[in-house]
Order: C-alpha cells, then structure tokens, then sequence
C-alpha cells in the first residue's frame, strides 16, 4: 500500500490559504477518522484509494467540486462523488492520486491545486476500500467538464452557501433500509460516503447551520448499495 504523505493534518508550510478556509485549516488536525464513520480501517488489508476534496471560489462564492457518476457505471451509476479512484502503482502518494483521477475525470490543471490537509483513512467495507480524502485550494482554477465519459456524467461546483442551507439537507433512506446524510444540490441528491464527507468538513469548519434532521426523502429503488452505511 502507498503510504501515505504524512499524518493527519499534513499541511504544506507557507502556503497562502484565503481567511474563509482558514477554519478548515486549522481544525483538521483535531479530527479522527471515528469522528467521521463508524468504519476505521482495519489493522490489516484493504485497497487504497483517495477523493479530492477541492474547495475554491466561483461566481457564486466559496465552493466545492463534485462529479456525477455515469450512469452506465457498474456500481456507483449516477451516484454524486469526490473526484477520486485507486491508488496505483506509479502514484508517489494518496495526494497524487487524487490528482490525477480529479484530472482525468474533470480535466482540470493539477498545476493550479494546492493540496493542504489530509483528513483521516475512511474504509468502505463494500468494496474494502481505505480512503484518503485529500483537502486542496483551488488557487488558480481551470475548465472542468466531463473529460471521461465512460466514468463521469456531469461536473458541478457546488456553493457552500447551497450545502450548508437547511433547506437543502435531509436524511436519505434507501430502499435497503439504511438512512443516511443527504444534500440536494446542482440537481444532484447527495447521499451515502459523499454526503457524510461534506457534512464533516462542514461541522470541521464550523459552518454548519441546524437543519431539520427528522425529515427523510427516500431514494429510488435502483439506488446503488454500494456507499450504503458508509458514514454516519
């Protein structure tokens, strides 16, 4: 398994970060992986992979990057995420992984990201996969679209201000009987592994506003079980 580019809480000294991330920055180092899910990795086996967490600002403010899945996917199909993928081989770290899963499935310039924090390792037990999340500055943005379209339907940079409206939030039950996190934003409805994801580094940031969690909206009957009971 690569390794990964340090602890939790990795930073990269003198990097210029704008004020509103600052939160983010300087939490991250307090947070766990049980603080997260239910779901630490094990002390042995698992495959690597790693998401890119991207928060830059756009025409509507701070925001953060998320991918549709294409809905001829395997497993997954049309289901919101982080860009991100396997660790291979040729990657020197989680970080670089998720950079260039994050270009290939969006088409945007590495040279313009700036990695900054890493939170802790999440296992998703379906797949026995050991996620890094990867949290980055989007300093110099770039076009993103749908660069591969046998994995990627649709690219979004969502506001927070979106994420963090109560009226946006709610709980998601998927036909297996899991009930989870979900948002519903850019026509989207988030839920499963991504959505606990954002409202973790939303309540890290201290952004988070109450929203009425006792309200539940079902998911269509061909959801993919494959983020069922994930996090959260």
């Amino acid at each position: 398994m690569t390794s990964r580019d340090a602890d939790v809480g990795w930073s990269v000294p003198g990097v210029h970060l704008p004020a509103w991330l600052a939160p983010v920055a300087t939490s991250v180092s307090g947070v766990r992986g049980s603080d997260l899910t239910r779901f630490v990795p094990p002390p042995q086996g698992g495959r690597p992979a790693a998401v890119l967490m991207l928060l830059g600002e756009g025409p509507q403010g701070p925001d953060l990057l998320l991918i549709e899945r294409a809905h001829t996917m395997r497993s997954h199909a049309g289901q919101p995420a982080f860009p991100g993928g396997a660790v291979e081989v040729a990657d020197a770290s989680p970080t670089a992984a998720a950079l260039r899963e994050a270009q290939e499935e969006t088409g945007l310039e590495p040279g313009g990201v700036q990695p900054f924090a890493l939170l802790p390792d999440l296992w998703v037990p379906v797949s026995d996969f050991i996620v890094t999340p990867v949290l980055a500055w989007w300093r110099d943005p770039s076009p993103v679209h749908a660069a591969d379209a046998t994995e990627v339907a649709s690219v979004h940079r969502v506001p927070i201000a979106h994420l963090v409206d109560p009226e946006r939030r709610m709980r998601v039950r998927h036909p297996s009987g899991y009930v989870g996190l979900g948002f519903d934003v850019a026509g989207l409805r988030v839920w499963g592994f991504t959505a606990g994801l954002i409202s973790g580094l939303l309540d890290i940031a201290g952004w988070s506003r109450p929203w009425d969690d006792t309200r539940i909206v079902d998911l269509d009957g061909d959801a993919d079980p494959g983020s069922v009971g994930i996090i959260r």
